[in-house]
C-alpha cells in the first residue's frame, strides 16, 4: 500500500525515504555500546542448546540500540558508567527485542531490519515462545541489581509494554479512540522502556532526585515522539528505505495520530464514509484515506505534537550538570526536532 500511495502523493512521500540520523549522536558512548552489544549476543549461552540458534538470530537484529545508548548517555551525564548500567542496557534491549518479536507476530510482518522476521522464518508458535523466553531472561538478569527498586521498576516497565500492546490490540477499529487514549497507549508500549533507560541510569549513580525525575521526563518525551514518528513512517514511509514491513497499521485497524486527527476534523457525512472505508475498505480505500490525511494536515499535526514533546525533553535537561553527555542528549532531541521539520 505504501509504495503505490507514494507515487500519488509525491510532495510528502520522498521526505520519508531514510531513517533518522541517530548514530552520530551516539558516538561518545560507542565503546560502552560495543560492550553492551557483545553481552547481548553472549546471552544465547544462558539458554538450552536447542534454542540458542533462535536467540542468536534475535540478538543479531541489532538495529540502532537506541535504548541502551540512552542508558549509557544518561549514566555518563550523571556520574559515569558502571557495570550496573551495562546490565541495565542489556536488560532493556532484551525486553525491547522480545516486544519486537511479538509485534511482528501481531502485524504478520515479514521483514525487519532488512531481513526476515522470526515469524516469517519459523512461524507464530516459536516466535511467541521465544519472545516469552527473552522477557523472562531479562527479568532474571534484573536479580543482579543490589537495589530491588531497580528490578521492580524494570518489571513495571515490561508490564507497561505488554499492557500497552493489549490496549492497542483491544482498540483496533475503535472509532471512539481519542488522541489522549492514543497518547496513553504509546506512552505505555513504547515510552516506558525509554523512561526506565534514562531514569534508572541516573538512579544507579545515586543522582539527586531532581536529576532522576528530569531524565524520566526526557526519556518519556523522546520515546513518545519516537513512536509518533514511527506511526507516520508506517503510513507514509518506504519499505526499501527503512528495511521493514510497513503499511500494516490501517490494514490491522490501528488508528494512529495522523488518522485520529483527521477523523476529528470531518463533518458527519464524510466521517461516516471514511469510517466505512476504515472498517471494510480495501487497499484503494486506504490510499484514499491517506490522501485525505495529507490534505487535512494529519501528518503536520503529528509532527508538531512530536516536536512539542522534543522541546519538553530538551527543557528537562536544564537541571543536569553541564558536560559533554548532557550536551549530546540535548543535541539528540534538537536534531530529532530538526529532522521532523523535513516532514512538513
Amino acid at each position: 500500500m505504501a509504495a503505490s500511495f507514494m507515487k500519488k502523493v509525491p510532495l510528502l512521500m520522498p521526505k520519508l525515504q531514510k531513517q533518522l540520523a541517530i548514530k552520530s549522536y551516539l558516538e561518545p558512548v560507542r565503546p560502552d555500546l560495543e560492550r553492551v552489544d557483545a553481552r547481548i549476543r553472549a546471552q544465547s549461552d544462558a539458554f538450552d542448546p536447542g534454542i540458542t540458534g533462535y536467540v542468536e538470530y534475535a540478538a543479531e537484529s541489532s538495529g540502532k540500540r537506541l535504548r541502551p545508548a540512552l542508558v549509557l548517555m544518561a549514566a555518563h551525564a550523571t556520574g559515569g558508567v558502571r557495570e550496573e548500567q551495562i546490565d541495565l542496557a542489556v536488560v532493556v534491549e532484551l525486553i525491547h527485542l522480545a516486544s519486537l518479536i511479538h509485534d511482528d507476530v501481531l502485524d504478520n510482518a515479514e521483514v525487519r531490519r532488512a531481513r526476515p522476521t522470526m515469524n516469517a522464518k519459523w512461524g507464530v508458535e516459536l516466535s511467541v515462545l521465544l519472545g516469552d523466553c527473552l522477557f523472562a531472561h531479562a527479568l532474571k538478569l534484573c536479580t543482579r541489581f543490589e537495589d530491588a527498586a531497580i528490578s521492580r521498576a524494570v518489571a513495571d516497565a515490561a508490564n507497561e509494554v505488554c499492557t500497552g500492546e493489549i490496549l492497542q490490540t483491544q482498540r483496533r477499529y475503535d472509532l471512539n479512540l481519542s488522541v489522549p487514549d492514543y497518547l496513553r497507549i504509546i506512552s505505555m508500549k513504547t515510552a516506558a522502556l525509554f523512561r526506565v533507560s534514562t531514569e534508572l541510569a541516573a538512579r544507579l549513580n545515586r543522582a539527586p532526585g531532581i536529576m532522576v525525575d528530569a531524565l524520566r521526563i526526557y526519556g518519556d518525551a523522546i520515546g513518545t515522539a519516537y513512536q509518533i514518528y514511527d506511526d507516520c513512517l508506517d503510513l507514509f514511509g518506504s519499505e526499501a528505505g527503512f528495511g521493514k514491513t510497513l503499511g500494516t497499521d490501517l490494514k490491522k485497524g490501528k488508528l494512529t495520530l495522523p488518522v485520529l486527527h483527521t477523523l476529528q476534523q470531518l463533518n458527519p457525512a464524510d466521517l461516516a464514509k471514511v469510517s466505512e472505508a476504515l472498517l471494510h475498505g480495501n487497499a484503494d480505500d486506504h490510499e484514499a484515506i491517506l490522501r485525505r490525511v495529507v490534505e487535512m494536515g494529519g501528518h503536520l499535526y503529528s509532527v508538531r505534537k512530536a516536536q512539542e514533546l522534543l522541546e519538553k525533553a530538551d527543557k528537562s535537561l536544564e537541571v543536569l550538570p553541564s558536560n559533554d553527555y548532557t550536551t549530546r542528549l540535548r543535541d539528540f532531541a534538537r536534531a530529532f526536532h530538526k529532522e521532523l521539520d523535513g516532514l512538513k
